[in-house]
């Protein structure tokens, strides 16, 4: 027998925790299904210095904590789990995950995005021997080190500019000739001694002994190649959305991002998406936990419909 809330939500990042601190708060019965540790993506990202209330910026550890403090106050239950499955039963949504099943007459998708990976060779072999795709996790294992970031997005230039604080040289390597990351990062970075960028130019593969050493190079416009020694390597091309367990059930983007309309709600009755997980996403915290908001109330409404 699967054990039931009121409302189920998939993901601890941002947008679950604010759909949770609404739902909780309404004397709803809620569950957050969290895979990783709460807060997502945010939990692992440096100084931010664009989420209201915080002037002088919170680290992204401390505010997914206070976040998820703030949902527990108010009788959120959380597990961790790896959902498997998504199951409509008449007014029933059956999660199916790796640790039971459990069931609701609402249901929240907020499970975000994971990291987009190269697809090179070398990338999957040196994961966590020199490629990482987290600077704050991972950051003080490369003190005096060259590393190279790949990307020319804010993460990736503001995770480099993090990793400036144990590196001794960080190499930025964009496909494009300038940077996509917003002016002020872009400023900062420019700024920064210890980063170098190299243009034009994209990653073929990542070599090394039992770990990371060297890239091979290629520049797009020239089709020159050359070898690059680094002590690792970050990569930052964009994200994945975690939806792999609803293409048969949702309406999706070509890209897997689930379809939603104004009121963060799907085509079925009862299932809403939020956050990074959900089409046309700002992929800022601050937005992810306005769509949560918007969610947690549209799924409120939607038991009152139902009788619940």
């Amino acid at each position: 027998m699967a054990k039931e809330y009121d409302i189920i939500i998939v993901g601890g990042g941002p947008a679950g925790l604010t759909a949770a601190i609404y739902s909780a708060r309404a004397r709803l019965k809620t569950l957050i299904i969290e895979k990783a540790v709460p807060g997502g993506q945010i939990a692992t990202t440096g100084l931010v210095e664009n989420y209201p209330g915080f002037p002088d910026g919170v680290m992204g550890g401390e505010l997914s904590q206070l976040m998820a403090d703030q949902a527990k106050k108010f009788d959120t239950e959380t597990i961790s789990a790896e959902v498997l499955s998504l199951e409509v039963r008449d007014n029933e949504r059956v999660i199916h995950t790796s640790e039971g099943d459990y069931s609701a007459k609402a249901v929240i998708l907020a499970g975000g995005a994971d990291p987009t990976k190269l697809g090179i060779p070398g990338e999957n072999e040196f994961t966590g021997k020199g490629v990482s795709y987290c600077a704050t996790c991972d950051g003080p294992f490369f003190i005096n080190k060259v590393v190279a970031v790949i990307g020319g997005g804010d993460s990736a230039v503001d995770e480099g500019m993090f990793l400036t604080r144990f590196a001794s040289k960080v190499i930025v390597i964009h496909r494009r000739d300038q940077l996509r990351a917003t002016k002020i990062i872009q400023e900062r970075a420019f700024a920064n001694p210890k980063m170098e960028f190299i243009w034009d130019t994209v990653v073929e593969a990542i070599e090394g002994n039992e770990v990371v050493q060297r890239l091979q190079l290629k520049n797009v416009k020239t089709q020159e190649r050359r070898t690059l020694e680094v002590g690792g390597v970050f990569v930052y091309v964009g994200l994945r959305p975690n939806t792999d367990f609803l293409k048969s059930i949702l309406a999706l983007s070509p890209d897997g991002h689930i379809l939603v309309n104004e009121q963060m709600e799907t085509a079925i009755p009862g299932i809403f998406a939020a956050g990074d997980i959900r089409v046309n996403a700002a992929r800022q915290a601050v937005s992810a936990a306005g769509d949560g908001a918007t969610a947690a109330l549209a799924a409120e409404k939607y038991l009152s419909q139902v009788g619940h």
